[in-house]
């Protein structure tokens, strides 16, 4: 079986919230994927509930193609921790940092009316959102600051 990158982390060495680079991947024809690990909860001391987590999913999924250009995907891990970011080319992690940290702030101040898909038809699992949920642990990622190296605490503006 292949070895996984994100497995061989030491997960009680991080300090969240942070942003991490976790690879870059050249194509045959020179073209990069970069993957980022987007680390809101301090692994094995918290996890976002479902709802929330699945809300800030969707709002992400706007909020940073706003700020960051060659967004690909953002999705979340399974231990509701934090999220993946899959982007074209490379990105400084101040700078994913920061547009994740605005992208947070959004969340924070939005209505319902701001949360894309969550009807019958755009979501596989609509009833599974909360705003409130996902506001609160924004403020609380916020709070905390969003630092730019998981294991050395980077604050970013």
């Amino acid at each position: 079986m292949a070895k996984v990158e994100s497995f061989t982390l030491d997960h009680t060495a991080v300090k969240a919230p942070y942003v991490r680079l976790i690879t870059i991947e050249e194509g045959n024809k020179g073209d990069k994927i970069s993957n980022y690990d987007l680390r809101l909860v301090q692994p094995n001391e918290n996890a976002i509930p479902t709802a929330g987590l699945h809300t800030i999913e969707h709002m992400l999924a706007g909020y940073l193609r706003d700020r960051l250009d060659g967004v690909i995907d953002c999705s979340p891990f399974g231990c509701r921790t934090g999220f993946h970011l899959i982007t074209w080319g490379e990105h400084d992690t101040v700078e994913v940092a920061r547009a994740l940290k605005g992208a947070l702030q959004d969340i924070e101040n939005s209505t319902w009316e701001d949360v894309q898909g969550t009807d019958i038809k755009s979501c596989g699992n609509y009833r599974d959102h909360s705003l409130f949920s996902a506001k609160e642990w924004c403020h609380k990622i916020l709070d905390e600051g969003v630092s730019s190296d998981p294991f050395v605490r980077k604050v970013v503006e």
